[in-house]
């Protein structure tokens, strides 16, 4: 059995569709919202007015064409079992954002069922079904409907900012991606949900769901680490601390500590590898000399291992692994986010 949590939040519902939920307050144990819940099965429990004062929690109730605000306490029994509704949805995707737990620390499995599809505008989430009527309505206001995108998945910014961190366009991360201290998102940069960054680490390119990048390590411009959302790819990729991928390079194995791969080489699975040592000499995977042809595996043989530079033959066309004997330093100065 997994982990239990409760949380606090404000939540926006349209024809007793669930459009999101925003929780101020999630820990694994508090007392006064176990009170207001009176429960430890895992549900959402609406509270009132009177409820929320009596544990200092703000309390929102309004009632608008697009959607109806109600507050409650939110009881997760056990982080472990799969998301049965668009509450548990939101509360798991917030435990990965708030940094409570890493990707992969909660079951996601059934989220994207239970997410509604939704316009998501600067006056929050909005059926689709709604937004002419909305759109029309606000014209005569000072603030107009503005739409930013269409999906069942909000901007992380929107429900949460993690301490240290920078993203320079604020549609790069999607709530439920895991920022740690130091990341920096260029504008080009990605991050999906159930995925992110342990700590110091530069993503110019795309970290997809699933994958995890260890610190001060570098994703470079238009590099893309393969995720286990499509393809049917349900390999967790794990980056390696000191690791950088070039421009519009890739992988599809994990990284160990300190590895490189040339910009524009995309490492795959089941890509055939040789095998060099620091003299260009081949070898077998255990280091031992080998004639040339025999020093040849797949790149998953290679997996998670340390120190490994990738690179590609500009005359052969042949893929190339041999020890990585210059690992990268990050900009200290472009990561001071304190």
């Amino acid at each position: 059995m997994g982990k239990s949590w409760i949380g606090y939040g404000v939540r926006r519902r349209k024809d007793e569709i669930t459009l999101d939920v925003t929780f101020s307050v999630i820990e694994a144990s508090n007392s006064a919202l176990s009170n207001l819940a009176g429960s430890t099965e895992t549900g959402f429990y609406v509270i009132d007015e009177a409820g929320a004062a009596s544990a200092s929690l703000p309390y929102v109730s309004t009632t608008e064409s697009y959607a109806d605000i109600d507050c409650g306490v939110f009881v997760l029994k056990d982080d472990s079992q799969g998301v049965e509704t668009a509450e548990e949805g939101y509360f798991k995707l917030q435990l990965i954002s708030k940094r409570l737990v890493q990707p992969h620390g909660v079951n996601l499995a059934g989220v994207f069922g239970k997410l509604e599809n939704v316009a998501w505008s600067n006056y929050g989430p909005i059926r689709l079904q709604d937004v002419d009527s909305v759109r029309i309505e606000k014209l005569g206001s000072v603030t107009p409907l503005s739409i930013t995108h269409v999906d069942k998945f909000p901007y992380m910014v929107n429900y949460h900012i993690p301490s240290g961190i920078r993203i320079a366009d604020a549609g790069r991360a999607r709530l439920g991606a895991y920022l740690g201290e130091g990341t920096i998102i260029m504008p080009a940069g990605y991050v999906n949900f159930n995925a992110g960054t342990e700590g110091n680490a530069m993503v110019e390119g795309r970290v997809s769901g699933g994958v995890f990048v260890s610190k001060d390590s570098d994703i470079g411009g238009g590099a893309s680490i393969m995720g286990t959302l499509s393809g049917g790819n349900d390999h967790v990729i794990e980056i390696g601390s000191k690791c950088l991928l070039g421009a519009n390079s890739g992988t599809g194995i994990s990284l160990g500590y300190g590895c490189t791969i040339q910009a524009g080489v995309y490492i795959t699975a089941g890509m055939k590898i040789s095998l060099l040592d620091k003299e260009n000499k081949p070898v077998d995977i255990n280091g031992n000399s080998v004639d040339k042809g025999q020093n040849i595996v797949k790149a998953m043989e290679l997996s998670g291992k340390d120190y490994l530079l990738f690179i590609q033959d500009s005359q052969t066309g042949e893929v190339i692994c041999k020890p990585n004997t210059k690992i990268i330093v990050l900009n200290e100065e472009l990561h001071a986010n304190n």
